[in-house]
C-alpha cells in the first residue's frame, strides 16, 4: 500500500510493485483520503472499495494515507492527488486550489460536528469552556473544528485549542484529562468503541451540512469522472455494495454537486479561522 511522498498520478500503467486496486491494466490515480481515523482503519476499509469501484469503472487506484489532516491538506494543494475523500470545507479549498469536483457523496445522514466533555465533567454550557484546553483532530477540520472554533471565538469563549490528529485522539484525549473538551463529528463518533463513548457525553451539536463527497482533480478526464461516478453508484445498488460503502461513510451514496452542496459553505465566514499548511 502506497503512503504519502510516493510518485505522483499520472493516468498512466502502474509502476512495477505499485499496489494497484482495480483494473490492473486501467490508468493509474493517486486516491486520497482525510485522516479522521487510524491509517489501519482507512486502509481496512477503503481497500475493498476502490477495489470494487476500479473493477466497474476500469480503473486503477493507489491508496494514499497521508500521516496528518495537515499532510493530506498540503497533497491536495501540490495536486498531489487524482482523487481525494474530504471534508465539506477541503472541497471548497481543493475547488479553488485544483479544481475537485465532488462525485459522489452519501446521502443518508448528514454530517453534524460534536464537542464532547467526559461524562463526569462539570462543564454544562459552551460558556464553562472560556480559559479551557480543547482538543480538535486539524485547525481546518471543518465540522470539528472549524465550525466550532468560529463559534466560540464569535461568543468571545477563549480556548487553547491542541490539534491531535485525529478524530480518535480527540475522543482519548478528553477522555484522559489532556483537553476539557474536543472536537468530533456524528460519523466517527458513532464509529469509536462503545467503551470510549460511555466515558463521553455531547455538549454541543452544529447544524447539520452535506456529508464528505468523494472527489476528483480536474486534471482527471472527464471521461473518467463519469465512470468513477456511474461505478459508486452501481456498486451502491447492490447489497454487498451497500455493506462496503458503509464502512467509509457512504452509506446511500448519491451524486453530489458542488455549487448546491458545498459552494454555500463560503457564506459561513470560515476564511479567518482557516490554518494554511498548519499542523
Amino acid at each position: 500500500m502506497l503512503l504519502a511522498g510516493s510518485g505522483l498520478g499520472t493516468g498512466v500503467p502502474p509502476a512495477h510493485g505499485a499496489t494497484c486496486l482495480g483494473q490492473a491494466d486501467g490508468p493509474r490515480w493517486r486516491v486520497g483520503i482525510v485522516p479522521q481515523l487510524p491509517p489501519r482503519e482507512i486502509v481496512a476499509n477503503w481497500t475493498p472499495v476502490l477495489s470494487a469501484v476500479g473493477q466497474r469503472s476500469g480503473q486503477c487506484f493507489e491508496l494514499v494515507v497521508a500521516p496528518s489532516i495537515a499532510a493530506f491538506e498540503k497533497q491536495l494543494r501540490a495536486g498531489d492527488l487524482d482523487f481525494a475523500y474530504l471534508n465539506p470545507y477541503h472541497q471548497v479549498m481543493a475547488q479553488r486550489w485544483q479544481g475537485f469536483v465532488p462525485l459522489v457523496r452519501d446521502g443518508l445522514v448528514p454530517l453534524e460536528g460534536l464537542l464532547v466533555v467526559r461524562k463526569d465533567s462539570l462543564v454544562r454550557r459552551l460558556a464553562d469552556l472560556n480559559g479551557a484546553t480543547v482538543a480538535f483532530p486539524s485547525p481546518n477540520a471543518f465540522a470539528a473544528s472549524l465550525v466550532p472554533r468560529a463559534l466560540l471565538a464569535r461568543e468571545g469563549i477563549r480556548i487553547t485549542p491542541s490539534y491531535v490528529r485525529t478524530h480518535s485522539n480527540v475522543y482519548r484525549s478528553v477522555i484522559l484529562g489532556s483537553s476539557r473538551a474536543g472536537g468530533g463529528v456524528n460519523n466517527t463518533w458513532r464509529r469509536e468503541r462503545p467503551e470510549v463513548r460511555e466515558q463521553l457525553r455531547v455538549l454541543w451539536r452544529t447544524p447539520p451540512f452535506p456529508s464528505h463527497p468523494f472527489s476528483a482533480a480536474a486534471k482527471v478526464p472527464a471521461a473518467v469522472r463519469q465512470k468513477v461516478q456511474t461505478a459508486f453508484l452501481q456498486l451502491g445498488s447492490t447489497a454487498q455494495g451497500q455493506k462496503l460503502l458503509g464502512k467509509v461513510q457512504l452509506p446511500k451514496v448519491v451524486k453530489a454537486d458542488h455549487r448546491r452542496d458545498y459552494a454555500p459553505l463560503t457564506r459561513l465566514g470560515l476564511e479567518r479561522f482557516v490554518v494554511e499548511g498548519g499542523d
